[in-house]
């Protein structure tokens, strides 16, 4: 409290000093002026001049005000009452034409309704003091022209950003703003992920890059969001458009595990032309409670789910609305007919997947672990997919495409490193190479046992023994007295490891970020060095999917 007092006397100390010492200069003018009686030079300005000049200084007087508004107005973004303390999540913007800090907004207010506080900065308000007195932060960085920052962080790029910098024991993530019509796509953004990266600063998860507004881009931040702030339920800022798939088949893959059930899923399209995606790429699921759940809430609310209701141009039974919408609290809407009750409905958030296939397999394929809560429930995704759907019913899927993810098209070498339900990305990508006739794939991958958690074994070592993959190394952690891992492995074939990289081989990683992938991608540093793995990294040679 005194420090805030302090800065207030400070401040208004110096107001009433700059306003004496003008009010001083403007009585100095005008006793010379009066003092003055004849033309000051011989080529006296005519009358005109001196309007035009008046006009100049009343221009220069208010762009010093819109300036100091500008200002202000920075100063009142970051002042909210939840902003202060090392608990506080940064929330740095750089935007040149206001779609960034539109972004920001819509993300600070996204974890304040999730209960965390939060403190929003432009970036050029950020220094070196700003980034170590906060343990975690987020940045917002639009691109202009080719790479460029916007105009109000060039000093944040001279005086911060082209600085070495120790910034161990900060978490960060930055959602990169550009458009691939130029050649350096996001290139400020990238610049910026990287100096964080150098500076000792640890990812809370990967770069995401959007392109001219990419709204698949934008919905993942929100999903990454989601995550961060431990409320999975955050609402879609834009209506999800999905299409309706089939629930084909559902197979438990690890009876037995030590670890949580992990199913493969397969969904078949309604109409054969969304069939189209790549390897790589990401299925977005709309979850529905489970049936009993829901029946259980419109007991206690005292509500008819056989009501027939509108909802967003639709007609359809309230129970049917109520199983892919977020539940209010019953006793909020006590004495609500059927329809004012679907008037407050927002759709649930939707789940991400990796696609475990490719469109020649004529279906869409996951890998799926069933998530429980605290108190036992199922995860709504999860256990949607897992439990509740019955074979043969309708899942609403949209998938969105992750270019970060996307394989090369030419046959260059392929590390594929993952544990757990990770394999299904890298499943999607050997498949692909293998319809490619691109043979020189080295797979690592890690999981719990041997005998229950080996997904998708036999088509593995199929393809290890008809020289799709020419390496095949495994990890299964519960198998042996000591614990090994898959960045064990790597390390252990660090000398395979270097040659394969050297001879331009990309890496690709999926799977858990917590533990497994920071893990790997100190082992590559180990290896390559991080000027290397950066340059890998920027070349689009090495890639993550990870969460």
């Amino acid at each position: 409290m005194s420090a805030t007092r302090s800065k207030a006397g400070s401040s208004i100390r110096a107001w009433l000093g700059n306003g004496v010492a003008l009010a001083a200069l403007f009585a100095a003018i005008v006793a010379f002026g009066y003092w003055q009686t004849e033309s000051w030079w011989v080529a006296s300005p005519r009358a005109g001049s001196w309007v035009l000049a008046m006009v100049v200084a009343l221009a220069f007087v208010g762009l010093c005000v819109s300036t100091w508004l500008d200002a202000r107005a920075d100063r009142a973004a970051s002042d909210v009452p939840d902003a202060g303390g090392d608990d506080a999540m940064l929330l740095a913007w750089a935007s040149q034409t206001g779609f960034g800090q539109q972004l920001a907004e819509h993300t600070a207010q996204a974890l304040r309704d999730a209960g965390m506080p939060v403190r929003v900065l432009p970036l050029h308000r950020v220094d070196a003091d700003v980034l170590r007195a906060h343990r975690r932060a987020l940045f917002i960085a639009s691109t202009t022209g080719e790479g460029d920052p916007p105009d109000h962080a060039l000093g944040f790029t001279r005086h911060v950003l082209g600085q070495p910098m120790t910034l161990v024991g900060l978490e960060y993530a930055v959602l990169a703003l550009g458009d691939r019509a130029y050649d350096r796509f996001c290139g400020f953004g990238r610049r910026l992920d990287q100096w964080l990266h150098h500076s000792g600063a640890q990812p809370m998860f990967d770069r995401i890059d959007v392109d001219a507004g990419d709204a698949g881009a934008l919905r993942h931040w929100q999903h990454r969001l989601g995550q961060l702030a431990g409320h999975t339920a955050l609402a879609d800022w834009s209506a999800p458009r999905y299409r309706p798939w089939r629930l084909q088949e559902r197979r438990w893959l690890n009876p037995g595990s030590v670890g949580g059930p992990a199913y493969h899923v397969a969904l078949l399209p309604m109409d054969a032309g969304d069939l189209d995606w790549q390897a790589g790429d990401i299925a977005e699921i709309g979850p529905r409670h489970a049936p009993p759940e829901v029946a259980s809430w419109l007991l206690t609310a005292n509500q008819d789910g056989d009501a027939t209701v509108e909802h967003n141009g639709e007609t359809l039974e309230l129970a049917t609305l109520l199983q892919r919408s977020r539940l209010p609290e019953p006793a909020a809407i006590q004495g609500h007919s059927a329809q004012a009750v679907a008037n407050l409905l927002e759709a649930l958030p939707h789940r991400e997947y990796s696609i475990a296939s490719v469109p020649q397999d004529g279906a869409l394929h996951l890998l799926v672990r069933q998530m429980r809560h605290l108190d036992g429930r199922l995860g709504c995704g999860s256990g949607w997919l897992t439990a509740h759907a019955d074979v043969g019913a309708t899942i609403d899927v949209r998938i969105r495409r992750n270019i970060a993810f996307h394989a090369p098209e030419d046959d260059r070498p392929m590390i594929l490193v993952g544990n757990g339900t990770g394999l299904a990305g890298l499943r999607a990508h050997l498949k692909a190479r293998a319809l490619a006739g691109h043979r020189r794939n080295w797979l690592v991958f890690g999981e719990r046992q041997r005998e229950h958690d080996f997904h998708h074994r036999d088509e593995i070592e199929a393809w290890f023994r008809q020289g799709h993959l020419q390496h095949l190394d495994l990890a299964f952690s519960r198998d042996g007295a000591q614990r090994v891992y898959v960045q064990d492995v790597l390390r252990e074939h660090s000398g395979r490891l270097r040659e394969w990289i050297a001879d331009g081989a990309a890496v690709y990683v999926c799977g858990s970020l917590e533990g497994m992938a920071p893990a790997v991608d100190a082992v590559l540093r180990d290896t390559v060095g991080l000027d290397a793995l950066e340059a890998m990294a920027a070349d689009g040679r090495y890639c993550r999917d990870v969460y």
